[in-house]
C-alpha cells in the first residue's frame, strides 16, 4: 500500500484503487464480483472505493492472517489432548 498524496480524492476508481493496493485491476474486479474484496459503491455508474475503506480492509486482512496475528498462530498454542471415545 502506498502513502496517500494530498491530491487524491476521498474515493478512487477501480483502476486507481488497484494501483493504491498494488494489485492488478483485474484482481480487484474479480474480488468485487465474488464479494470478497474491499467494500465498494457505485457513483454515477462508476465503481468507487473509499481510501479509508481500503485501509480498513487491508488491516482486517492482516489480522485474519496467522502470520500477522500471533493469536491465530497454531504453533503458539499448546497441543490439545485427544479424548478417546468410550468402547461400546
Amino acid at each position: 500500500m502506498t502513502e496517500v498524496p494530498c491530491c487524491l480524492p476521498a474515493a478512487l476508481t477501480l483502476p486507481v484503487a488497484a494501483e493504491y493496493l498494488d494489485i492488478s485491476p483485474n484482481t480487484l474486479y474479480v474480488w468485487r464480483h465474488r464479494r470478497q474484496g474491499p467494500p465498494s459503491f457505485r457513483m454515477g455508474g462508476r465503481v468507487m472505493y473509499r481510501i479509508s475503506a481500503l485501509d480498513d480492509w487491508v488491516a482486517a486482512q492482516e489480522m485474519a492472517d496467522s502470520r500477522s496475528n500471533p493469536a491465530l498462530n497454531p504453533l503458539v498454542k499448546r497441543p490439545q489432548r485427544r479424548v478417546r471415545a468410550p468402547n461400546a
